[in-house]
C-alpha cells in the first residue's frame, strides 16, 4: 500500500486521468446534496423556474406567440438552456479549486482533472435537465419537433466549451485577487442575463441597437441554436464562427494565465486571504 503506482505507457496514464475525471465529477455531483436524485431535482427546477419567469414576463408584455414560425415554448428553452450551461459551466470551473489547496499537491490528482470534472458534471446536470423538461412537455403538453437535433446539440456544447475557457480565465485571477475573480464571475453572470439576447430574436433587433448585443459570443449562439432547432428561422445577423474564435481565444488567454499563476503562486499567498 506504500508504493506508488507508475504508467508505463501512455494508454495507461489516460486511463489513470480517466478514472480521476469520472471519479472527481462524481464526488462534484454528490457534494453540493446528499442526495444525487435531490440534486438533479434542483437543477432541474433551477431551469423550470427561468422558463416560467420569462413566460410570465411575455405574458405581461402581451406577447403570446413566438416571434419565430415554431413552438412558443421551444423558442423561450433554446435561450434558457445555452445560456444556463454556459454561465453554470463558467461559474463551476471558476471555483473547480485554488492551486494553493492541499488537494492539488497530492498526485496524480491536478488541476486539470478538478477542472474537468467540475466542467463534467455541469454537463451531465445541464444535459439531464434538459432532457427531462423537454420529454415533460413533448408527452404531457404539446409535440415538439427539432430540425436539426445534431447540430442543436453541437451548439449546446460550444456553450458549455466557452464556459470552461471563461471560467478559467476567472480561475486563473483568483489567486491574484479573489475579490476581484468573484467580482468579474457575477458581474459577467448579471450582464448576460441581458446581453444574451434570450428574450430576442436577432433578425427583428434593429440596426442601431444590433451593437449591444453583437459583441457577446453567447447572443450569436442563442440565435445559431434557434437557427437548428426552427426550419423556418435562418440567422442573417448572427455568425457561427464568431463564439468559436472567441471561445478559442479565451482558452489561450486562459492557459497563459493559469500556466504563470502555478509558476510564481506561493502557498503564503492563501493565509492573507
Amino acid at each position: 500500500m506504500f508504493t506508488q503506482r507508475r504508467n508505463s505507457n501512455m494508454v495507461q496514464a489516460a486511463g489513470t486521468t480517466l478514472a480521476l475525471i469520472y471519479h472527481q465529477t462524481v464526488y462534484n455531483l454528490r457534494f453540493s446534496h446528499r442526495s444525487a436524485l435531490f440534486g438533479l431535482l434542483a437543477i432541474i427546477l433551477q431551469s423550470a423556474v427561468f422558463i416560467i419567469i420569462l413566460l410570465a414576463l411575455y405574458t405581461l408584455i402581451g406577447i403570446r406567440n413566438s416571434p419565430i414560425r415554431g413552438d412558443f415554448m421551444l423558442y423561450i428553452m433554446s435561450g434558457i438552456f445555452i445560456y444556463m450551461t454556459h454561465v453554470q459551466t463558467a461559474t463551476a470551473v471558476a471555483g473547480s479549486h485554488s492551486l494553493a489547496s492541499g488537494v492539488v499537491k497530492h498526485e496524480p490528482l491536478n488541476a486539470a482533472v478538478l477542472i474537468a470534472g467540475a466542467a463534467c458534471a455541469m454537463l451531465y446536470r445541464q444535459l439531464i435537465s434538459c432532457l427531462v423538461i423537454l420529454s415533460i412537455y413533448h408527452l404531457a403538453f404539446q409535440p415538439i419537433t427539432i430540425y436539426d437535433p445534431v447540430g442543436a446539440m453541437a451548439l449546446l456544447l460550444l456553450s458549455w466549451f466557452s464556459g470552461i475557457t471563461v471560467g478559467m480565465v476567472f480561475l486563473g485571477i483568483k489567486p491574484w485577487s479573489p475579490a476581484a475573480s468573484r467580482g468579474l464571475a457575477t458581474f459577467y453572470q448579471r450582464v448576460n442575463m441581458f446581453a444574451s439576447g434570450k428574450m430576442f430574436v436577432a433578425n427583428t433587433l434593429p440596426n442601431f441597437i444590433l451593437p449591444w448585443f453583437i459583441w457577446n459570443p453567447l447572443f450569436h449562439l442563442i440565435d445559431q441554436e434557434r437557427g437548428f432547432l426552427f426550419i423556418n428561422y435562418s440567422p442573417h445577423k448572427t455568425w457561427l464562427l464568431y463564439p468559436l474564435w472567441v471561445t478559442l481565444a479565451c482558452f489561450m488567454v486562459a492557459l497563459l494565465i493559469n500556466f504563470t499563476t502555478r509558476k510564481y503562486e506561493s502557498v503564503s499567498w492563501s493565509a492573507v486571504q
